[in-house]
């Protein structure tokens, strides 16, 4: 079997969806002829854990792990909150920033480029090349984000010549926070100019969205292939499902995730039907800005609101299948088009159509459309969102609401890691 080293910052314990796609790839690759290495983190500052998927790990496998220095530990010490909050994504608007939330910001975009784990880089370049060389591995893979990552593997090809493939689960100077970094422009030509240099030195590039791709190929002339998350076949035992109308969002809900008028659709239902106001339940399972439930609440519909901190991943999959819709949404703006949440894919094997806000143009459009899984709105469209809802509940209260998904096996987990071999074996 071909062996290959996979660079990873997000390795269980880790939580979140960062974790899943290489947890799950090395799970099925030695099906290929693949031999996984991991490398990842000793001590992590992970915002997210989730003990459970530490079970998930394949016997066998092996994994490397070096020590980080955090210098989010010691922000820490500053505000552990604000420290939690921006090392997980979520950023306030400009004016409802601190002072030590701008502080910290700054420092982050202008002092650690192309993010805070860049003191992995320099010890895990002279680890891995005594590895490499010990073990006559040839080829290794980065995953990012944190970006970081792709600069360990820039120097081993620059240093070794190993083949490497750049997995690109979300972009880099076009992430919808990087806006957010108050950047110095020497800070964000930096942040270019490593971007660019990964891009070009790459033996492969793979993206997880077909409109990072189409960024990406104007910037680079490697080959670029799309292999996005997907869903595996964990065995879930049957759920009872939610007596009510249950509209639930498994996962962040981070600041600019906020369709005021699907709030608005959701007050007005309630006042016009009593009995849509009885059975009715807004589920947020996981962090929610601070502005968005200041919308939910403005919108008066505190009552009707169920709010459920982080939940394992088994949980987060239970919740799925017992909610009557699920909601799905993203950023409303031109960079986030290429987004695609991991859950997703998750949500469309549930069983439970999909009410999916976004911008014009989305991938996740795209998807949801192409599976049957769901109806997909802009943020401007109340009067249509609304329809969608009442709609639903008619079929709700004839015990008739579900999805009739088709072709949803492209995105099994096993199917992709057999094209991600196969990408593999070209090198």
């Amino acid at each position: 079997m071909k062996k290959v080293l996979i660079v990873t910052y997000y390795w269980p314990p880790a939580g979140g969806p960062g974790v899943q796609r290489w947890l799950k790839f090395v799970k099925y690759l030695p099906e290929n002829g693949i031999d996984p290495i991991v490398y990842a983190p000793k001590n992590p500052h992970y915002p997210l854990k989730d003990a459970s998927l530490e079970a998930e790990i394949p016997s066998g496998i092996k994994v490397l792990k070096k020590g980080i220095f955090e210098p989010y530990a010691f922000a820490g010490l500053l505000s552990k909150k604000d420290t939690e909050t921006i090392s997980s994504g979520i950023i306030p608007k400009e004016q409802k920033q601190g002072f030590l939330q701008k502080l910290m910001l700054f420092i982050r975009g202008n002092f650690f480029i192309p993010d805070a784990r860049k003191f992995w880089i320099k010890p895990s370049v002279k680890n891995l090349s005594e590895y490499l060389k010990e073990h006559e591995i040839d080829t290794i893979i980065t995953t990012g984000p944190p970006h970081s990552m792709h600069l360990i593997g820039l120097q081993l090809k620059k240093e070794m010549g190993v083949k490497w493939i750049a997995d690109f689960r979300d972009p880099w100077t076009q992430i919808g926070y990087h806006s957010k970094l108050k950047l110095l422009s020497r800070s964000q030509k930096k942040h270019e100019g490593l971007e660019k240099e990964v891009l070009q030195t790459a033996d492969k590039i793979i993206t997880t969205s077909f409109t990072t791709r189409e960024e990406f190929a104007s910037k680079t002339n490697r080959p670029i292939e799309v292999i996005t998350n997907g869903y595996d076949t964990e065995q879930v035992d049957k759920v009872r499902m939610d007596e009510k109308f249950s509209i639930a969002h498994i996962g962040s809900l981070l600041s600019g995730r906020n369709p005021e008028n699907l709030w608005q659709a959701l007050s007005e239902l309630i006042r016009e039907n009593e009995d849509f106001a009885r059975v009715f339940q807004l589920k947020l399972v996981g962090a929610v800005g601070e502005p968005v439930l200041e919308s939910i609440k403005k919108a008066g519909l505190k009552d009707w609101l169920v709010l459920k901190n982080y939940v394992s991943h088994l949980e987060a999959l239970q919740l799925q299948r017992s909610a009557q819709l699920l909601l799905l949404i993203e950023i409303d703006s031109e960079e986030t088009r290429g987004i695609i949440p991991g859950k997703l894919f998750e949500y469309m094997v549930s069983e439970r159509p999909i009410l999916a806000v976004g911008p014009e143009k989305a991938d996740i459009q795209k998807i949801i459309q192409e599976t049957n899984t769901g109806s997909y709105f802009l943020y401007s469209q109340k009067g249509q969102i609304k329809a969608f809802l009442q709609e639903k509940y008619e079929l709700f209260k004839k015990g008739e609401l579900r999805s009739f998904p088709i072709g949803l096996q492209q995105y099994s987990r096993r199917a992709l890691a057999k094209k991600l071999a196969n990408q593999i074996k070209q090198l």
